[in-house]
């Protein structure tokens, strides 16, 4: 491991935010959780240092201790700066007026950081007026400023609106202004983009990084995202069980790893491989059409609409294309383009306006409600979050079989022995049987979720976003786990996501959706290496990659093409 020398200089009163030997115990019923074990790093003013590592590392527990926000039974020893102020032990009143003035956080989920009721307006004001900053009219002007600065558009108006009236990314640039309103030493962002998309996510580092260097603030940017903290970070520190195992500059750990589990860490991560030679793609087109391709989903100038009170919203509009067994065909496009819209109708959980949409032949609009279940039978489906999909007060051997109880499928035990059979197939132990889904981690709950989806040998696996809620390591292991069980079962599959490298590395065919159409669509090959619509360049230009000298030029390169939008 590289040990950079300036790190703890004892006396250097320089840094935004330092920790130095810092260890947390929590007391459990059970065994002591040693969380944080001797952490020492530091984050200079106009500084971005990453905090990378899995799950379960220890990152959010060393951001949550220097903000003094750790439960009562955690048990903290060395020493966490703000400033020049150690927070380890300090008094709750003290640490309270620190936290926004000299600390601040971004959290990574922004809806969950904002209160429901209360308008944009009021949630920045009552910072301001509770630190003693400005008062009143003087504290609106500087939230609208604030707002300004975040670059939410016509902010004085748009001020008196509630969270819900925002986009996800707006609500984040509402969350980062809240966060700078005291004019903090030191952000700590908590995965800041996890939840957006990656167009979204390129404008939201953007501004962190306008911001960083306009007002000096340090960043402790905590992220599972390899590519985020290319594009952010000067610094990176990697974290495996609570151990800072490699600490360096983005080049050092990006691009020579030491340690074997950032070696690891950063093979796992999905890349956009270079755009493939024309006359590959020239075999492809040829070789994807075989006479015998057996379609199993297939649409036509689908168009689905939603009733907002009377009022029609049309999400998708003149849609078509085909996904036969054994192929993949990949729905990418930002959030509101209309992909899981088009999942939803697939499900039957939003009629088709007009258009076709058929299932082995099938036209699921024109069958009666018994025939369409019938249909729907041969469909899986996996959801993007496992813990929300999977119901927690049924024992895991129950949420597999769920799909058989539902469609009147074998006996008890034939149930257990399919129940069994999947968790082989997933890779997962067969005791997990009887286990509930809190007591497995998130990988592991998306591997049920797949088992499920699995219980009835479906034709068609739908599955929407099945890896963004999920490490990176756990993320390579589930895809991998995905194709091989396509080879095992030959179904087709439907995948949406956003990431489109995961895209390029599982998906045969690809469409782009914006807005509710198809703005491009064809062979992943011709595609995602050699776009020919700018929205495609975009998308392809937004996604962040694990080279800092790589991501430099996407990152201009998606500044020209926003630019000339």
């Amino acid at each position: 491991m590289s040990h950079a020398a300036p790190m703890n200089e004892q006396g250097s009163e320089d840094f935004a935010l330092s920790f130095d030997d810092l260890n947390v115990v929590f007391e459990t019923s059970g065994p002591e959780v040693h969380a944080v074990k001797g952490l020492s790093l530091a984050v200079r003013p106009g500084q971005v240092v990453a905090l990378v590592g899995e799950s379960g590392s220890g990152k959010s527990v060393t951001s949550t201790a220097a903000m003094g926000l750790l439960p009562g039974n955690a048990n903290v020893t060395g020493v966490a700066k703000v400033g020049n102020v150690n927070v380890v032990g300090l008094d709750e009143g003290k640490l309270r007026k620190m936290r926004a003035t000299d600390i601040a956080m971004v959290f990574q989920e922004p809806m969950t950081a904002l209160n429901p009721v209360l308008t944009i307006e009021r949630q920045l004001t009552e910072a301001l007026e509770l630190h003693d900053i400005a008062y009143g009219k003087e504290a609106t002007d500087r939230a609208v400023q604030l707002l300004e600065m975040v670059g939410i558009p016509d902010p004085a108006k748009r001020i008196k609106q509630y969270p819900h009236q925002f986009s996800g990314g707006q609500r984040q640039r509402i969350v980062i202004a809240m966060a700078i309103s005291c004019d903090p030493k030191v952000i700590i962002a908590d995965e800041p983009t996890t939840a957006l998309d990656v167009t979204v996510q390129a404008e939201i580092l953007d501004l962190l990084r306008e911001l960083k260097d306009r007002l000096n603030t340090g960043i402790l940017l905590i992220t599972h995202n390899m590519g985020v903290v290319a594009d952010m970070a000067d610094e990176v520190a990697v974290m495996f069980q609570g151990n800072l195992v490699e600490t360096g500059t983005v080049e050092q750990v990006l691009l020579h790893p030491e340690h074997p589990y950032t070696q690891r860490l950063l093979s796992s991560v999905p890349r956009l491989s270079a755009p493939a030679v024309t006359s590959v793609q020239g075999t492809h087109s040829s070789e994807t059409a075989p006479a015998g391709r057996e379609l199993v989903l297939e649409a036509k100038d689908l168009v689905l609409e939603y009733d907002m009170r009377g009022k029609i919203f049309r999400a998708v509009e003149n849609v078509s294309f085909d996904v036969a067994k054994g192929e993949v065909l990949g729905i990418v496009g930002e959030s509101g383009s209309g992909k899981s819209t088009i999942v939803k109708a697939v499900l039957g959980l939003l009629p088709v306006a007009s258009g076709t949409l058929s299932v082995k032949g099938h036209d699921l609009p024109k069958l009666s409600p018994k025939e369409a279940r019938k249909v729907r039978k041969q469909i899986g489906v996996i959801f993007q979050d496992p813990a929300a999909s999977l119901n927690p007060r049924f024992p895991i051997g129950d949420c597999i079989t769920e799909p058989m109880v539902v469609h009147k499928v074998g006996t008890k035990a034939e149930r257990i022995k399919r129940a069994e059979e999947l968790l082989d197939a997933v890779k997962l132990p067969r005791n997990v049987i009887n286990r509930y889904p809190h007591e497995l981690s998130g990988g592991q709950r998306q591997r049920v979720c797949i088992a499920r989806a699995l219980t009835l040998n479906p034709e068609l696996l739908i599955a929407d976003e099945p890896t963004s809620a999920l490490d990176v390591s756990v993320q390579a292991v589930v895809l991998e786990m995905l194709q091989d069980l396509q080879r095992d079962f030959n179904f087709a599959c439907l995948f949406v996501s956003h990431d489109l490298a995961v895209v390029d590395m599982l998906a045969d065919a690809v469409v782009v959706m914006r807005s509710g159409k198809a703005v491009e669509q064809g062979m992943v090959e011709s595609v995602l290496h050699a776009p020919t619509h700018d929205y495609t360049r975009r998308l392809l230009a937004a996604a962040p990659v694990p080279d800092p000298h790589e991501q430099a030029l996407r990152r201009e390169a998606w500044r020209v093409l926003n630019s000339t939008k």
